[in-house]
């Protein structure tokens, strides 16, 4: 860091006109920038300007005889004439972060570590939304609900906030707010209940709807068992993987380096390495890392992570709705969530991809890279069941596509976001826990005001609280 030089207030003479100014700058060019708007600030008749300075310095000798002449420093000259060499030195001079993992935590960490002037390498296995990733896919939920005592809701408002502004800025749609409804059941409305007054506090629209009400709103849905809805009419559902693309593309576009290659986990415990070795046999050395990798944090920090993240396998299900019948399409029907005995929810429509349903159920243990993607049969008997009972109209409707994804989770769902216990430059940021997509610019702008400002997170992410959590 350039060293300070001393506060001083010097009365300048100048071809008889007087000026009087307050110096407190660096030494570098930004002294002679303060002296010349002070100067048009002046309003002197002599309306000085740089050429005039520089004409002037040369009559007394050249530009030295200003830094002597106003006590600037002597290399004050060379600030002048370089500024174009000043700022290739600052680019130079720039923190160079590398964030590894291109999904919805780590690419908007990415990009706003970028806007806030670092420059960042981004780094990725297979690509941003791949088929593998937590974070691919076609759809996720964004919604306020929570219940009561937690920071998602005001984070979620943020989000959406942060969504739409992304949409106008890139000119396309990844949101779509078709609504929320969550069908509260008789036997436990925890979250319903508790939802409304962190909803009212954050700004997010929200009806409290009688089973009467909801019935009238949407007929084709059976309400066995539901005692009341809670509606959120501005909340819906995002792409995953087509959101995840774009905020590389954005990326790219505002200067950001991103390279395809898997991190190799080596001796990233230890307290002292010298750079990321990765799979193509290069190496990247950076001034901070921030390792946003989802179910891979484990693998590659097995004494810090090991099982905290558990990765855990989800299958999903789109089923096909009849022809020439739009009751089950996001333009008759909101995303859903049912608190049964099981939690199931779904997301209608979304270009015709089929009626979306999954049970949010965390399932077995699954490995990320090489664990098996086709659905159980068991799976798809539980949920043809559920879909006839609660959606009678799509009885016996044909199967259109399977998928089998992972949620990474921490063992109390909330996230981690925290530096490495030997390493004040390395982040860690994840434990998603099947909630943490619809948070990604959120989050992003939050982790990168963090490792830029050299902050302290939310205790609730903090790794602190997982002390007692043993990795088995």
């Amino acid at each position: 860091m350039s060293s300070i030089s001393t506060l001083s207030t010097r009365m300048l003479i100048v071809d008889g006109w007087a000026f009087s100014a307050y110096l407190s700058v660096t030494r570098t060019s930004s002294m002679i920038d303060t002296f010349l708007r002070a100067i048009d600030r002046s309003r002197s008749r002599h309306c000085q300007t740089r050429r005039w300075l520089l004409k002037w310095g040369a009559t007394i000798g050249g530009l030295t005889a200003i830094s002597d002449r106003f006590a600037l420093p002597s290399r004050a000259h060379a600030a002048i004439l370089n500024d174009r060499d000043q700022a290739k030195t600052k680019m130079k001079t720039k923190t160079h972060i590398a964030v590894i993992g291109a999904g919805a935590f780590g690419g908007w960490t990415a990009l706003y570590l970028l806007r806030r002037g670092a420059r960042v390498t981004l780094i990725d296995s297979w690509g941003p939304g791949n088929s593998r990733a937590s974070s691919g896919g076609e759809t996720r939920v964004i919604r306020g609900s929570y219940g009561p005592n937690q920071p998602y809701t005001e984070m979620a408002a943020r989000a959406m906030q942060l969504w739409r502004e992304h949409e106008t800025r890139w000119g396309r749609q990844l949101m779509f707010p078709i609504g929320v409804l969550w069908m509260a059941a008789e036997a436990d409305d925890t979250l319903e209940r508790g939802s409304p007054p962190l909803l009212r506090k954050a700004g997010i629209p929200y009806e409290e709807l009688s089973e009467h009400e909801v019935a009238r709103r949407w007929p084709q849905i059976n309400l066995e068992g539901v005692r009341w809805g809670l509606y959120e009419p501005e909340s819906g559902f995002l792409t995953a993987r087509i959101a995840c693309q774009a905020v590389l593309e954005a990326f790219l576009s505002e200067g950001g380096e991103y390279r395809q290659a898997a991190v190799l986990p080596r001796n990233l415990e230890e307290a002292k390495w010298d750079g990321l070795p990765l799979s193509d046999n290069s190496k990247v050395t950076a001034d901070q890392y921030v390792f946003a990798c989802g179910p891979w944090l484990g693998k590659l920090f097995p004494e810090t992570i090991g099982k905290r993240i558990r990765a855990t396998r989800q299958e999903v299900f789109f089923f096909g709705t009849p022809a020439g019948d739009d009751r089950y399409t996001e333009k008759r029907l909101p995303v859903w969530g049912d608190h049964r005995a099981r939690f199931i929810y779904g997301i209608p429509g979304n270009q015709g991809r089929g009626f979306k349903v999954a049970d949010d159920t965390r399932g077995a243990d699954f490995d990320p890279t090489s664990g098996d993607r086709t659905v159980s049969a068991d799976g798809l008997k539980s949920m043809r069941e559920y879909v006839g009972l609660r959606f009678p109209g799509l009885k016996n409707a044909p199967l259109l596509e399977t998928r089998v994804c992972q949620y990474e989770n921490s063992p109390d769902d909330h996230f981690i976001i925290d530096r490495h216990p030997l390493h004040d430059n390395v982040w860690i940021v994840g434990g998603g826990s099947g909630h943490g997509f619809k948070h990604g610019p959120a989050l992003g702008e939050m982790v990168a005001q963090l490792v830029m400002e050299h902050g302290e997170a939310n205790p609730l992410f903090r790794l602190a609280r997982l002390t007692k959590t043993v990795a088995k």
